[in-house]
């Protein structure tokens, strides 16, 4: 044999035993990771030595389609939910059409109709007892500013009279039209709500507490009260949020307390335990659309959008409060004894509102 030959042949490594000088693996990412973790190449290893089990990588990407999968439903479900919603909105024609003004303004509405309400007072059509105007300004804080049923005002195609009146006389269109005049302030949505819909919507959420520091027994509204917090069911939270007579601070009072109800009412329908509960949505969501009465022009996304300004406007950052008042007892021939707003201030109050001029919090207007 060729010397040179079998010299080479001595130096190569036997096939039963391991190369002189194994191949470098590769750099370790972090000295928290094992070497194991690749292959001979130096790449990651696509499956176990012991049976070709999934990496890690395989199983990411099964649990991002998984997410996509749920995704996918979820996104399903909310726009049957939306569509439903939309199926169930009463609608009416209340809008003016008057040019925009700056901001977001809804008026609401409670109508005092006895259609479906079984109690029995004498009071035959429909008035408001309850006249709110939300507004949220392009800058500033939120304002719910409640307009005393009996303000004396201008009525437009009618004598001046009490303001619910324009109710009676020309329905939501007419009140609207109204309240634009009274506050300079285009409406951009109309919401009304039954004294049936006030009933129906406690009922639903399972009552709500509700506080007044004085015992209360009257007999127009029907509430019997004794001083202090209780949970009222619809029937009560009704003539609470109805009682004036028994108030000595008539209408005012009255206001303070309607903004209470439908405070109350508001944090139970939006409580995290009613939105994320599919059978307490459904009827709560069933009864509150049962109760309202919207512009033509609100959907469910214009639903969720006065619901976000209205929950501003119940907090404690909001301007709450009425139009400055110069009397609770102002008698008028033919008309009886209205409100006098102070009608000097109200230009400036309106544009405050509008431009949202108030501080966080503070509560306007009442009784000069």
């Amino acid at each position: 044999m060729d010397p040179t030959r079998a010299m080479a042949t001595a130096h190569q490594p036997s096939p039963q035993q391991p190369a002189p000088y194994p191949q470098q693996r590769p750099q370790q990412p972090h000295s928290g990771q094992s070497y194991g973790a690749y292959g001979g190449d130096g790449q990651p290893a696509t499956a176990s030595a012991a049976g070709g089990l999934p990496s890690k990588p395989r199983r990411k990407h099964r649990c991002c389609r998984w997410a996509w999968i749920l995704l996918a439903i979820l996104v399903g479900l909310v726009l049957v939910f939306a569509i439903w919603v939309n199926g169930q909105i009463n609608h009416v024609d209340a809008l003016s059409g008057a040019q925009n003004t700056p901001g977001t303004t809804t008026l609401i509405v409670g109508s005092d109709s006895r259609e479906g309400w079984d109690g029995d007072d004498g009071t035959e059509g429909a008035r408001t007892d309850t006249i709110m105007v939300l507004h949220k300004p392009e800058s500033g804080p939120v304002a719910l500013i409640s307009i005393p049923r009996d303000s004396y005002v201008a009525i437009p195609g009618y004598n001046s009279n009490k303001i619910n009146a324009a109710f009676a006389f020309g329905g939501p269109q007419l009140l609207v039209e109204t309240v634009e005049d009274l506050t300079g302030l285009t409406m951009d949505h109309y919401m009304e709500i039954g004294l049936t819909g006030v009933e129906d919507m406690v009922n639903a959420v399972g009552g709500v507490e509700l506080c007044y520091d004085e015992d209360v027994s009257d007999e127009k509204s029907g509430l019997e009260w004794e001083a202090g917090c209780h949970v009222a069911d619809g029937e009560t939270a009704l003539a609470f949020s109805r009682m004036r007579y028994s108030d000595p601070l008539g209408d005012i009072g009255r206001a303070e307390r309607q903004r209470q109800v439908v405070a109350a009412v508001a944090e139970e329908i939006l409580n995290p335990a009613t939105l994320l509960n599919p059978t307490k949505l459904l009827p709560v969501t069933s009864a509150t659309l049962g109760a309202f009465r919207v512009d033509e022009g609100t959907s469910f996304l214009g639903l969720a959008s006065i619901a976000l300004d209205l929950r501003a406007g119940l907090g404690g950052e909001a301007v709450t409060g009425t139009p400055p008042i110069t009397s609770l007892g102002y008698s008028v021939d033919g008309v009886g004894s209205t409100v006098l707003l102070t009608e000097e201030e109200l230009p400036q109050f309106w544009e405050d509102v509008a431009e949202g001029n108030f501080e966080p919090g503070e509560e306007v207007g009442g009784v000069e």
